[in-house]
């Protein structure tokens, strides 16, 4: 990381503070799902009820993302900042110290909607990116985000295990998110994103949301490329025990547990893909990334019963994901800084979403046609982005721009015009 990676008037050191802090911050949405049967054991109920728990967490971030992150365009970013993390150190308290598991998912469901500070950070980082380094800060910061959801899984069975309870989890989690309390507000904006935009009240802010869809050709199309392709990667993951516990496989859940890190590789080489966005524009970028999920899901295809391929798979897989949402997000935040968290706010959804579906879909095809009917549909719901990715590509050639979003931001500096012409 050098420098010149943001702009000189921004406190050296921000871009790790702000990949730390996300790894550290999305952690919390992931963390508890190794510690349910811990949990039913500790409260003496079924395994399916503490599994609320994990299904409020889902729940809790979804909110978040839709109530909380439209207000990073207009509220002080430095006590936004504070006020999240304070909540979120306070309920991973009350989750520690939860006498039933009603209190733990009410607890947990707090946490996980004010623990949407990386989305916050994501478009507050393009804004303090150096002009055409944009890609390269969002790859920083999107690599600490993809770490943390990859190891909060290991860590916190790892903690459990060598304390004995699966309170020491929220207990660790709460002292993490509680230290960055003394040390991410200080690199955060004082004031907000755009002190010459209008002060609109927080009603109008949520209900902008839908016509921002409308409005930016950029924002349809990275919601319409994170969606299918994070549909994939949820179908693989959602089925991946299914597939290695039966037979001829046959592993234990332990195993199984070590393929999140079998994927660091994958999530670390996709750090690389921020500077290509810069050098090539997104559009490259988001076809490098289809591509390595098309060959990923050929692998499952092919080769499902080989845990090398699997392993392989896995990597490309994760690498296509993060590399296609940094360059999802690099198109998105040529927007004005007023619209951008907003901007964020609609892309996560379209995300989340199209995670939702490919799971429910991925039950379906595992249920009647087992692990290839699962390739398949990952393959199918990948050949979806690339056509849409393709449609943009032949309008731009129709309409005899040569020039990407992200390059037309630069060679002009007017953010606007590369949100709403492009």
């Amino acid at each position: 990381m050098t420098p010149a990676t943001t702009r000189p008037d921004v406190k050296r050191g921000t871009i790790p503070v702000f990949a730390t802090a996300t790894a550290i911050t999305v952690s919390n949405i992931y963390f508890t799902q190794p510690l349910l049967d811990q949990i039913a054991r500790g409260f003496g109920i079924t395994t399916s009820t503490a599994g609320l728990v994990a299904t409020a967490a889902q729940i809790g971030y979804a909110l978040g993302i839709v109530a909380i992150v439209p207000l990073a365009d207009r509220a002080h970013l430095r006590r936004l900042s504070t006020a999240l993390l304070a909540i979120t150190s306070v309920a991973l308290l009350a989750g520690t110290f939860a006498p039933t598991v009603a209190l733990l998912g009410m607890a947990t469901l707090v946490l996980s909607a004010s623990t949407v500070l990386p989305q916050v950070i994501m478009p507050t980082v393009a804004s303090m990116a150096a002009p055409g380094q944009a890609g390269r800060a969002l790859g920083a910061v999107g690599t600490g985000l993809t770490m943390g959801a990859l190891l909060s899984r290991t860590a916190s069975g790892l903690i459990t295990e060598a304390a004995g309870t699966w309170r020491a989890g929220y207990l660790v989690a709460a002292l993490a998110t509680a230290t960055l309390l003394l040390v991410l507000p200080r690199y955060m904006p004082a004031g907000r994103p755009s002190e010459a935009a209008p002060a609109n009240g927080y009603f109008r802010l949520i209900a902008s949301l839908p016509g921002l869809l409308t409005q930016h050709a950029p924002l349809r199309l990275s919601a319409a490329l994170g969606a299918t392709v994070f549909a994939a990667f949820s179908a693989f993951w959602s089925t991946l025990a299914f597939h290695l516990t039966a037979p001829p496989i046959g592993l234990g859940p332990a195993v199984i547990g070590l393929f999140g890190l079998f994927s660091v590789p994958g999530a670390l080489a996709a750090r690389y893909s921020g500077r290509l966005t810069d050098r090539w524009g997104p559009d490259a970028v988001n076809a490098l990334a289809i591509t390595s999920a098309l060959l990923a899901f050929a692998l499952f295809a092919l080769a499902g019963q080989s845990l090398v391929a699997l392993a392989v798979g896995c990597n490309l897989l994760g690498y296509g994901a993060t590399s296609g949402q940094i360059a999802n997000q690099a198109r998105i935040f040529t927007a004005r800084p007023e619209i951008r968290a907003r901007m964020n706010t609609v892309y996560m959804f379209a995300v989340f979403a199209g995670g939702a579906a490919g799971s429910a879909i991925a039950g379906v095809l595992y249920s009647a046609y087992g692990w290839h009917g699962v390739a398949a549909g990952g393959g199918a719901l990948l050949l979806l982005a690339g056509l849409a990715l393709a449609g943009r590509a032949l309008h731009g050639r129709r309409s005899g721009r040569g020039v990407t979003a992200v390059a037309l931001h630069e060679r002009t500096g007017d953010a606007a015009v590369s949100a709403d012409r492009a």
